[in-house]
């Protein structure tokens, strides 16, 4: 076997998984054979018994070795699930939303608490730091006393806003002035600045297909129309298809995620956002990048957002706190330069500012480190938790289903086979006390019928994997 280089991991028992699982991919170990025992593999690893216990045990519920009574642990039998199908050509018309109907149900659904919750994109949750921001909240409250009860200015309090500026800095190395930061009451409220800053009702905006159906949701309210783009589960947008839909139509705007899109989970290569930046400028068309995941990638490297990797002042990026650490503040930022006079306004006419308590509070935590901590701890569990979810797809759903590959994020895309109805599906898991998000709500033209999005962003246990075996039960059952 393969070696541990201990200079290289930060927590022991991971090395062991690296170790397991790096031999299983070079073929070193194959299915059937057994592992060096709990002993063994600790004199050759240099770590104890418990650490490799802990290591295998973790394996074993990735589905990747199993356990024999009485005779150690062995590599295990399992099919391996395929990467989805890119999206083909769409070479599609700007449309109006035609799944509202269906999303108000699955909105319905996904928000249930009784449910097994796979249909909601949650991955603060898999690993809540709730203590560490009601200590940070108890602090401010102290400090602050009375002005943590009033309002907040319209850009945003400028301690948040500063933290904001500096994250960008610190783990993105580009430069941001608070000036051109201004703070919203979620994600979304900043993609819906941004787009009203940008567009008018009638106007085509281009989307990545499949992607997230909030920002369908809104491009429709506002009286705008959608239109497709390919692409490709590993590398994002396809750009010569982004190109061409240029040349042949009056796009206004572009709402990407360049980084941990949803749902496929890719991030585009640097030098493929660098040529998208170049190809929105030389057309004068907005991109406005949903940047809610970027701090979610598994290896904890922080993608250089489109709005720094060019020249053009026509970009606008937004981002959230919502994923990453508490959804319930509803707190979010929006990064825009020449635009920013016109959100500004937006801003105080549609909801005047946003929570200061929640501001200050993620202010603190900002400050103090804890939310950089948090975040290291939350990546390794997100990462378990597709892990898991991927190898339970494998083990339980029929042999052609494909899922994505994320590397980072909090939801699967699965590619049914093809005489699936997810919207029958989804009904059919909602009867069973399970939310999944039907593939039909990512495109504005209801494509995507065999598909589904599976969150992971959730703590695993007993009741994610029993759901997820009766969903792949429930999927046999409609193939036959």
């Amino acid at each position: 076997m393969h070696t541990v280089d201990k200079q290289d991991c930060a927590y022991l028992y991971r090395q062991v998984i690296d170790l397991v699982g790096d031999n299983i991919e070079s073929g070193t170990l194959r299915p059937g054979d057994r592992l060096p025992s709990l002993r063994k593999m600790s004199q050759n690893a240099g770590v104890s018994v418990p650490t490799v216990r802990q290591a295998y045990v973790e394996l074993e519920r990735q589905r990747r070795i199993e356990s024999r009574p009485q005779s150690g642990f062995y590599v295990r039998h399992r099919a391996t699930n395929e990467i989805v199908h890119p999206a083909p050509s769409s070479h599609g018309e700007p449309v109006c939303l035609n799944c509202r109907p269906l999303m108000v149900r699955v909105y319905d659904g996904i928000n249930h608490p009784e449910l097994v919750p796979l249909g909601i994109a949650n991955p603060s949750m898999a690993k809540p730091a709730a203590k560490t921001l009601h200590r940070a909240m108890k602090r401010v409250m102290a400090r602050a006393e009375e002005r943590s009860l009033g309002y907040a200015s319209t850009l945003g309090e400028l301690g948040l806003r500063r933290q904001i500026a500096y994250h960008y800095f610190d783990c993105a190395g580009v430069q941001v002035q608070p000036e051109q930061i201004a703070i919203t009451n979620g994600g979304q409220e900043a993609l819906l600045l941004a787009l009203k800053a940008v567009a008018s009702p009638g106007d085509v905006i281009a989307v990545e297909t499949p992607t997230y159906h909030g920002l369908l949701e809104l491009i429709d309210s506002l009286g705008m129309l959608a239109i497709e783009i390919e692409t490709c589960p590993e590398e994002g947008v396809v750009l010569g298809e982004l190109r061409r839909t240029l040349q042949e139509h009056p796009v206004k705007a572009c709402m990407f995620s360049t980084t941990l899109s949803n749902p496929l989970g890719v991030t585009m290569p640097e030098s493929d956002r660098r040529r998208l930046v170049e190809i929105l400028e030389e057309s004068d068309t907005v991109l406005i990048e949903d940047d809610v995941y970027g701090d979610l990638r598994f290896d904890g490297k922080r993608p250089v957002p489109a709005q720094f990797l060019g020249n053009s002042s026509r970009i606008i990026t937004c981002g959230s706190f919502s994923k990453t650490a508490a959804p319930g503040y509803r707190i979010g930022w929006i990064v825009a330069d020449q635009y920013m006079e016109e959100i500004t306004r937006l801003k105080r006419a549609f909801s005047c500012s946003s929570g200061l308590l929640q501001q200050l509070t993620l202010a603190d935590f900002l400050a103090s480190g804890n939310y950089a901590r948090h975040l290291k701890t939350l990546r390794p569990v997100l990462k378990r938790n597709a892990e898991r979810m991927s190898a339970m797809v494998a083990e339980h759903f029929p042999a052609d289903t494909r899922t994505s590959k994320p590397v980072g994020g909090s939801v699967l895309w699965l590619e049914l086979p093809v005489d699936i109805d997810s919207v029958e599906l989804f009904d059919d898991a909602i009867e069973a006390g399970i939310s999944i998000a039907p593939g039909q709500i990512f495109s504005p033209s209801n494509r995507y019928s065999n598909f589904v999005r599976l969150s992971y962003g959730h703590p695993w246990g007993e009741r994610t994997e029993t759901a997820l075996q009766w969903l792949g039960r429930r999927v046999t059952e409609l193939t036959s």
